[in-house]
């Protein structure tokens, strides 16, 4: 089944035929509070009757998320630069970028498998890399937080996106990363001499680097496979479940929280943040963009503070977007045993390198991978009140 996705840069459909039938959303759109996670197939908040029934109708709907998660959220996702450039030498991609008269510059480093003369699939890590690779997998890091500072609160505007496009761009620094990856991969494309296959592009991060892979897959569709490691609330846990999960036992981080902290997000979502049956998504919509790509969240039931319970609970929701479109074992979720924050244990290895043989290296493997722990269950009937399409 292939399914077309939204565009590289923007928020649109990516075929002409489909943007002429998808409707648009209200630039100011009626909030109403939603108690349970949101339904993915309504069409809510268009004052429109029935749900999505067909792929066609679930590539609007998918359009129409990403305005949203914009709009109230992550902050726009800029569309490429008017002039982007790079060299490459000694396994450094080198990407200079201007617009409006500012130019920046940043530097992305491939390590190659030991063996093989590609073009290899690649990894992009996010702050370094965290996860084991099979062989035959090369890894590409830049500096995240070069892009967009992500120190406290006062790094709001801080960094190489904001020097380009101005320090009151909406994009928090989650948006503004994503940005940078997009750059890595056209520049990818556009340089044979680097050997990298750019149709086997995954991405990961851990715990804070974790929600930004996870919003750099939502946000770009050529990226196959997406590794959010331990990315808690604000990543693979849904902010309704984080806010009914704190206090127990352990505080769970919260959204009003996490505002506090940091700039991942959007300043447009300070207003929700102690409100968050507002918005008319979730986390496990914003995973939904990824649908039908490969996704796999790793996750880690020893540190309350990352809302365990939420993330299951989230990433099994979302789930049922791919089982939506007929093929649930594109996306995988894997919660281990307590381990230290970001040291990936070997118990969940096989989980990770099922889906990185078969969406990175083209294997055929089984990728049904629905892992909970024994201490930690969801029950979804409290939360999901909407039934599963089958989208035709």
């Amino acid at each position: 089944m292939e399914v077309s996705h939204l565009s590289l840069f923007g928020c649109h459909t990516d075929h002409p035929a489909l943007a002429a039938t998808c409707p648009s959303l209200p630039s100011s759109p009626q909030l109403q509070s939603i108690t349970t996670l949101p339904d993915p197939f309504s069409w809510h908040p268009l004052q429109h009757s029935g749900r999505v029934t067909t792929l066609s109708d679930w590539q609007c709907r998918q359009s129409h998320i990403s305005t949203l998660l914009q709009q109230l959220e992550l902050g726009t996702k800029p569309p490429a630069p008017s002039s982007v450039t790079s060299t490459f030498s000694q396994n450094k991609l080198s990407i200079t970028a201007s617009n409006a008269g500012k130019t920046i510059s940043f530097t992305a480093t491939i390590t190659y498998p030991s063996s093989g003369a590609g073009p290899y699939p690649a990894m992009i890590a996010y702050g370094g890399l965290s996860i084991p690779l099979p062989p035959g997998v090369a890894t590409i890091t830049f500096d995240n937080s070069q892009i967009a500072q992500q120190n406290d609160q006062s790094s709001r505007g801080k960094g190489l996106f904001y020097t380009l496009y101005g320090a009151d761009h909406p994009a928090g620094a989650m948006m503004a990363w994503a940005w940078a990856t997009s750059l890595i991969i056209d520049r990818l494309e556009a340089t044979p001499a680097a050997r990298i296959n750019t149709a086997r592009i995954g991405v990961t991060g851990c715990s804070r680097n974790g929600k930004g892979a996870l919003v750099a897959g939502a946000f770009d569709s050529r990226i196959a496979l997406t590794v959010p490691q331990e990315s808690g609330t604000g990543g693979s846990g849904c902010w309704r479940l984080a806010a009914a999960s704190e206090g127990a036992p352990q505080d769970v981080q919260t959204a009003g929280e996490i505002v506090q902290e940091n700039v991942w997000f959007s300043a447009a979502f300070n207003t929700y943040a102690n409100d968050v049956d507002r918005p008319p998504f979730d986390h496990h919509m914003l995973a939904g963009l990824i649908a039908p790509r490969g996704l796999v969240s790793i996750d880690n039931a020893g540190y309350q503070w990352l809302g365990p319970w939420s993330s299951l609970g989230c990433m099994g929701t979302a789930r049922l977007i791919w089982q939506a479109m007929g093929v649930p074992d594109r996306m995988g979720y894997s919660m281990s045993t307590d381990h230290p924050h970001c040291s990936f244990p070997d118990q969940q290895r096989g989980d990770l390198f099922a889906f990185i043989n078969r969406f990175m290296l083209g294997m055929e493997v089984n990728t049904t991978v629905q892992k909970n722990y024994a201490g930690i269950a969801f029950d979804s009937k409290p939360w999901v009140n909407w039934q599963v399409p089958t989208l035709t």
